[in-house]
């Protein structure tokens, strides 16, 4: 049995040029249109926390249901989790770049606009950033804890800390969902200050487990494809289908939920969203947004002879990882930058979170046993057959 995962040395060396590529890119962009530039810096890096977010609540669903089977594979969301406190500090770089961003940090804007006065009280920049470092506590502290009795258990076994595990995780979905909540009210939602939406949180939440379930079904595929677990079945990935499937279909109701009560209610404070990026030449990217987040993986995972092959769900996982690029793309773009555009800068900024995200994702995988030996589930899993 796997015990723990060695990193191959081409593979450290790859991200750590991915990471000095796109700093050079970024360089670049920062001095040639720093607007642009600050909006590739906040949709990778909100992209690349959601996935630790979604990975940290998968395997809070996983203790809290006391799921068997996908026990051999809780090490990978452990591991994705690492990512939280370093977007943190990526995250609060914001602050020199909050002019670019947020139209509401105006003086001119504060002065003469009455809803922006209105909303002051809760957007102002003090408030902004001290919610922002709450957050970031949170989170680091709850998946800290999560881990560490995650990795306590496989030195003492027992049922001690996998009841801890389960205890952690019900009081961090709790807290998850409302600061998951308001950290995308402030820092998406708030770039369109006079636009508001219940359904966008949600939304938002969804697909960040949505993308986060997929980069972990990727991430396990991709070891087995290089001979680690070994013990994985069918019915293993048709479980993970399943939860993509599943996730697909919600992500759709919720994005298809939020642009039908708008556009059947008619009303200018909120059409005003859509119509400014269809006007501006988003109209497309918001039909392939549709496409590659549930059109895509809703029809390719429906039949089982698909859903049980690695390639396809592989192919599936990939394209949501770029479906949740393109989601946020929307989101951000046509108020920062004001029309479409693609180029090296959007590319160099991928490239250098996607290493950075590689990297400390490898490295905190290969800081324990890829299987957790001592969890009291894990014959369950390693023989997990659903039919």
């Amino acid at each position: 049995m796997d015990t723990k995962i060695t990193i191959p040395k081409g593979l450290t060396y790859a991200a750590l040029a991915m990471i000095i590529a796109g700093a050079g890119v970024m360089a670049y962009s920062f001095a040639t249109d720093a607007s642009r530039a600050w909006a590739n810096l906040l949709l990778n890096n909100y992209m690349f926390l959601s996935l630790a977010i979604g990975a940290s609540f998968f395997i809070a669903i996983q203790h809290i249901s006391q799921s068997g089977w996908s026990a051999m594979f809780k090490r990978i969301p452990e591991a994705f989790m690492a990512y939280i406190p370093y977007a943190g500090v990526i995250m609060l770089l914001i602050y020199f770049g909050m002019h670019n961003l947020y139209h509401w940090t105006h003086e001119e804007a504060l002065a003469s606009d009455a809803l922006i006065q209105h909303k002051s009280p809760y957007l102002n920049l003090p408030f902004f950033f001290i919610r922002m470092v709450i957050f970031f506590i949170i989170w680091t502290v709850m998946t800290q804890m999560i881990r560490r009795a995650s990795l306590a258990e496989d030195q003492h076994g027992g049922m001690l800390y996998f009841e801890k595990s389960e205890l952690y995780s019900k009081i961090h979905i709790f807290l998850l969902a409302l600061t998951f909540t308001m950290a995308s009210f402030d820092w998406i939602m708030s770039l369109d200050v006079h636009w508001f939406s219940t359904i966008f949180a949600l939304k938002n939440f969804v697909a960040a487990f949505l993308h986060g379930s997929a980069t972990i079904v990727l991430v396990i595929l991709l070891l087995n494809k290089r001979g680690y677990f070994g013990e994985m079945n069918k019915s293993h990935l048709l479980d993970f289908s399943r939860y993509i499937f599943m996730l697909c279909i919600v992500w759709g109701y919720f994005a298809f939920s939020q642009f039908m009560l708008i556009w059947y209610g008619n009303i200018p404070e909120e059409t005003e969203y859509f119509a400014h990026r269809w006007d501006g030449g988003f109209k497309m990217i918001f039909y392939v947004n549709f496409a590659i987040n549930w059109f895509l993986p809703f029809v390719f995972l429906l039949p089982q002879i698909l859903n049980k092959n690695k390639n396809v769900v592989m192919t599936i996982a990939v394209l949501l990882i770029a479906g949740q690029w393109l989601d946020l793309y929307e989101q951000i773009f046509p108020v920062v930058v004001h029309h479409p555009v693609f180029g090296i800068q959007e590319i160099g900024f991928f490239i250098s979170f996607a290493g950075l995200f590689i990297f400390i994702t490898a490295k905190a995988l290969a800081a324990a046993p890829l299987i957790p030996h001592k969890h009291p589930y894990l014959e369950e899993s390693l023989h997990h057959h659903v039919h």
